[in-house]
């Protein structure tokens, strides 16, 4: 079966991990006998060095023209990169903004899941940790406060910004029709986090979730305030299924989830519109700092590729290839810089992406 794979390494070490994920992919590909056509696309400070933008209209069209999107990392640092001297519009992040808006990609999925083999890396204590956790939290995407008017003017003689959080029920409604949707899948278990106490949009939010929840007897909903989910998270994480939640509490949330699993080099996202097609990249940023020194670790890349393979392309029994060959890696101890403990075997980067692959078989 022929699929069309568009390829964004990004900048940092984005080229270096989408090139173990392409591997990666390779491997499958070649196991169950499919065909990957890849497209090879500029985003972020990459564009901006050769457009002057960091993203095109002609690289969101190539993009449509695809199955799927699978992307490295963008951005740079901050305070030394060029690209951070541009205004605001015209850096890398915007055009990852302008991606999802173009491309509709409302649903952000972002699992947190502790593999046995990581629990020496996590935070937390081992009764903490117990059986471990498995959490799928859903970050509404293309609403709130990143996409709502926003303004910085001088009144009275003091700067004054202004930054507007706006949310239809149609928009809610959606996230909450997906959310519900994978936690039939999974446990059962929907947690909506919000700001109820406080915010009219999070009473709207409340509203709305608890409409679709009558369409789905099978699954529990709960509410939970935003400040007690972020406690929670690291008093008890297995409590969670699914997390439900608005954009800039979802963008908190993932992150904290993420560092309890030990690593964000571990986490995979996916980024899904009303269709099946969804791009899909690892939780961390571009980490110049070890950018070009096969350090970084490619299985938050790697996972992304298999999310790829399950919910665009309908691959389930390659995406669960993946995801095993990864736990098998771990089980015989292999470990890049960020997860690595005493008694495992260090290796670079493409080392583990020849690892994984390796392990892929039928």
């Amino acid at each position: 079966m022929d699929h069309k794979i568009a390829l964004i390494p990004g900048d940092g070490i984005g080229p270096e991990i989408v090139r173990e994920a392409r591997k990666v992919l390779d491997k499958t590909a070649k196991v169950w006998r499919h065909t990957f056509t890849y497209t090879e696309l500029l985003m972020g400070g990459a564009s901006i060095d050769v457009h002057g933008v960091p993203l095109t209209d002609e690289t969101v069209a190539a993009a449509k023209d695809t199955d799927a999107v699978l992307m490295g990392s963008i951005g740079g640092d901050a305070n030394t990169s060029p690209w951070y001297k541009l205004e605001p519009s015209r850096r890398p992040e915007a055009g990852l903004l302008k991606l999802r808006k173009e491309l509709g990609l409302f649903a952000n999925l972002r699992p947190a899941y502790l593999y046995k083999e990581l629990k020496a890396a996590c935070p937390l204590r081992e009764d903490i940790i117990g059986n471990g956790f498995d959490i799928m939290i859903m970050r509404e995407l293309t609403g709130g406060l990143y996409f709502g008017a926003r303004s910085t003017v001088e009144e009275n003689g003091l700067r004054t910004a202004t930054d507007t959080l706006v949310y239809n029920e149609e928009e809610i409604r959606r996230i909450a029709i997906r959310g519900f949707d994978i936690a039939k899948k999974r446990r059962k278990k929907v947690t909506s986090v919000d700001k109820a106490n406080v915010l009219d949009s999070s009473r709207l939010w409340r509203s709305v979730v608890e409409e679709v929840a009558r369409d789905y007897p099978e699954v529990t909903l709960s509410h939970m305030l935003v400040d007690n989910c972020a406690m929670q998270l690291v008093r008890d994480p297995g409590q969670f299924d699914v997390i439900l939640t608005e954009n800039m509490f979802g963008d908190i949330l993932s992150d904290e989830a993420s560092m309890v699993t030990g690593s964000i080099g571990m986490l995979s996202s996916a980024s899904l519109n009303e269709t099946k097609f969804g791009l899909y990249e690892p939780s961390h940023g571009s980490a110049p700092d070890i950018a070009g020194q096969d350090k970084a670790n490619p299985i938050a890349t790697i996972l992304s590729a298999a999310m790829l393979l399950r919910y665009s392309l309908d691959l389930d029994k390659e995406a669960g290839a993946i995801e095993a060959a990864v736990q098998k890696v771990l089980e015989k101890g292999y470990r890049t810089g960020d997860i690595f403990s005493e008694g495992c075997t260090l290796v670079g980067t493409a080392k583990m992406g020849d690892l994984i692959a390796d392990e892929i078989h039928e």
